[in-house]
């Protein structure tokens, strides 16, 4: 409230305030924030403090940005459902018995119940976009290096990706245009200029060519989340894009292989915890970095070769290396939130990443646009995936297809009967 003070004071004085002046941004809880607890979602980080604060903070308080708060996460980043043991289960706005999605299922429900403007999270194999489909929002995870994560407690270095939330794509790209940045200091960062990602939203797809996976790839889909996924089509072809279904054969493998190297990783900077002190990681999150801790050298320098190789292969779609598509298409997920009671962590991991893993391991830009809602009222999310760099396009063709569809309109009301 303080900071919000200073910021009226300055615009009342007609002082510059910045292109995020006042705005109320949240931050999942592996964001370093000076000061303030940084927990990480788990029990050995519970006090732990920062000395100085994340690139990306840095960044969105000099843009004049008002940090309102940290937000729960499944534990470590690991795990898509955001029932902490630690910290408790975060709730879901549309229907507070089912998962937000993870792992930065806090900021996706703080934007969806109006607690903020934006908020940031972290995508490695899905962390912003499945909990933005799950809670009807918009998350962006942008380009492998676009975004610099100095400062952000890692999950996996090769596969961990920043990016924005919001309710609407303007908001996400206007935060994009504030964190994204060439980070000498970071070495995954990109030394690729930042553009200007909310001047074009407005100019349309009319003539674009739009890649849709078949469905066969896609494996076993809700039925209302794959009826809403091709209303979303159908919109963009109205806008008057060309739309043509291709195969994708290695969507699956790109997903699993995803899996290995996160948990591989993950195991390997938790593994004097894992040693020390294996009761303090919750059960699904310590299954998974034991399951991470026994693949071998040659089962992780396997996966980083075909890594090399899906990232040549998916980059091939796109007009900008000669390919056919300007934006792929697919959902988000192929099932809508989940109950939080009974559910295994562990098993949900490999379903709600298996669409959205494959961006990961091949880092290109991907965005998630809520384009409808279940039968029983649960949100659902349109993917929509670019070239590398191509962040501009991305989000021009989602906000087109924001503007025309009322598909991904409305929020959650706090109904009495499912606040009970």
């Amino acid at each position: 409230m303080r900071a919000a003070a200073e910021i009226d004071d300055s615009i009342r004085r007609g002082d510059s305030v910045g292109p995020l002046g006042g705005v109320p941004i949240a931050l999942k809880d592996l964001f370093d924030t000076a000061g303030v607890r940084t927990t990480a979602g788990s029990k050995f980080f519970a006090d732990r403090v920062p000395e100085r604060d994340a690139v990306v903070v840095d960044r969105l308080r000099r843009a004049g940005a008002v940090i309102v708060g940290k937000t729960n996460m499944h534990e470590w980043a690991l795990g898509v459902t955001n029932d902490n043991p630690h910290f408790g289960a975060c709730r879901n706005p549309w229907a507070p018995e089912h998962i937000t999605g993870g792992s930065s299922g806090g900021s996706a429900a703080a934007v969806a119940a109006g607690m903020c403007v934006g908020a940031l999270g972290s995508d490695t194999g899905g962390s912003i976009r499945i909990p933005a489909a799950l809670c009807g929002v918009v998350g962006l995870k942008p380009t492998y290096g676009r975004v610099s994560v100095r400062g952000v407690v890692p999950l996996s270095w090769s596969l961990d990706h920043v990016g924005p939330m919001g309710r609407r794509v303007i908001d996400v790209a206007a935060i994009l245009g504030v964190i994204a940045a060439h980070d000498a200091a970071d070495p995954g960062s990109a030394p690729v200029p930042p553009g200007d990602y909310v001047s074009d939203l407005d100019v349309g797809i009319s003539g674009w060519q739009v890649g849709v996976i078949a469905e066969e790839w896609l494996g076993d889909v809700h039925a209302d989340v794959g009826a809403a996924a091709r209303a979303a089509v159908d919109v963009l072809r109205s806008l008057g894009a060309h739309v043509e279904s291709f195969d994708v054969p290695e969507l699956g493998e790109a997903a699993q292989l995803n899996g290995l190297m996160t948990t591989a990783d993950a195991a390997t900077f938790h593994r004097e915890r894992m040693e020390r002190a294996p009761d303090d990681f919750g059960a699904d999150v310590l299954a998974r970095l034991r399951r991470g801790a026994a693949y071998g050298a040659t089962d992780y320098a396997l996966a980083r070769r075909r890594q090399a190789e899906l990232r040549r292969c998916f980059a091939s779609w796109f007009v900008e290396v000669g390919g056919r598509f300007d934006v792929v298409a697919l959902p988000t997920t192929p099932i809508p939130a989940p109950k939080i009671a009974g559910l295994d962590a562990v098993a949900a991991a490999p379903v709600l990443t298996r669409f959205t893993a494959p961006f990961n391991l091949t880092g290109l830009p991907a965005i998630s646009v809520p384009c409808g809602t279940t039968a029983d009222g649960l949100p659902s999310g349109f993917q929509l995936v670019a070239a590398p760099w191509a962040e501009r396009r991305l989000l021009r063709a989602a906000h087109a297809y924001e503007h025309a569809s009322t598909a991904g309109t409305g929020w959650p009301i706090a109904e009495p009967a499912r606040r009970a």
